[in-house]
């Protein structure tokens, strides 16, 4: 089980890792919100390994079958592994290669109140909102841990749906025996 929660959820972390570097590298292009468009695709393509990592592991680890709460796990290990790939490289990103970002995104964020037609003492309030953001987002651990949360709704959906589609019980016959698979010493 943990071969195939590392392997598919390394796979699927250098997709989604990847994809954020490319949009990253186009952030300027793009825009905030359209990149946020195109980061939450990028994690629903990535997060399809888990579907084939728990059918792996149904159809090669567990036999052709697999409860609903072991592909559960399964599925959820995958994409800890992928978020925790997409984490450890956002803080390269952002630490190494990136300082101006959030003054770029605080930037966007206060545009975009003006833009709603905010009044000046929301706009002013969304300011103070961005000014304690910067400063919780300078930590690493705390960086860390809201990125950690960007794919998780992603997570919560997709993990669930798989283990339900690939969830099977063994099926026995009408005298209580395993149909489709010999006993030895039954022949």
């Amino acid at each position: 089980m943990k071969r195939i929660i590392l392997t598919f959820g390394l796979i699927s972390g250098v997709i989604i890792s990847t994809l954020m570097l490319l949009a990253m590298a186009f952030q300027d292009v793009i825009g905030f919100d359209r990149g946020e468009i195109i980061g939450y695709t990028s994690m629903i393509l990535a997060f399809l390994l888990i579907y084939f990592g728990v059918r792996s592991y149904r159809d090669n680890v567990a036999g052709g079958t697999v409860r609903f709460g072991r592909a559960l796990a399964v599925g959820a290990g995958i994409a800890l592994v992928s978020s925790l790939c997409y984490v450890a490289t956002w803080e390269v990103m952002y630490f190494r290669f990136m300082p101006d970002y959030l003054d770029k995104y605080q930037a966007h964020m206060i545009e975009r109140a003006r833009a709603n037609g905010e009044s000046p003492a929301a706009i002013a309030q969304k300011k103070v909102e961005m000014e304690k953001l910067g400063v919780m987002y300078a930590n690493p651990a705390v960086n860390a841990a809201f990125t950690f949360l960007e794919p998780l709704p992603v997570a919560v959906v997709v993990v669930p749906i798989t283990a339900g589609l690939l969830s099977r019980k063994q099926k026995t016959g009408s005298r209580g025996e395993l149909v489709g698979m010999s006993v030895p010493g039954s022949t």
